[in-house]
């Protein structure tokens, strides 16, 4: 079994800001398969660093407002 990640995200609450932007749209803006994207929005996959930066820019937000790690032990899923 994989253990989750503690990275949470915002991303498909910011797709659907965006214009209900579909997964396949945002895969090919950042250059990975839609199966990807829903790993990511599905916490079963952490993003490397620059794929992660390539999400905040198609949003245009920072990367602080896509991907959150809690820093108090207390905020970690179970």
């Amino acid at each position: 079994m994989v253990k989750p990640t503690r990275v949470t995200n915002s991303v498909r609450a910011l797709r659907v800001a965006h214009g209900e932007m579909s997964q396949a749209e945002l895969a090919r803006r950042i250059g990975v398969t839609r199966q990807t994207v829903i790993a990511i929005e599905q916490g079963r996959y952490s993003p490397s660093l620059e794929t992660a930066f390539q999400i905040a820019a198609v949003f245009g937000v920072p990367l602080t407002d896509v991907f959150h790690y809690p820093t108090d032990p207390q905020e970690e899923p179970s």
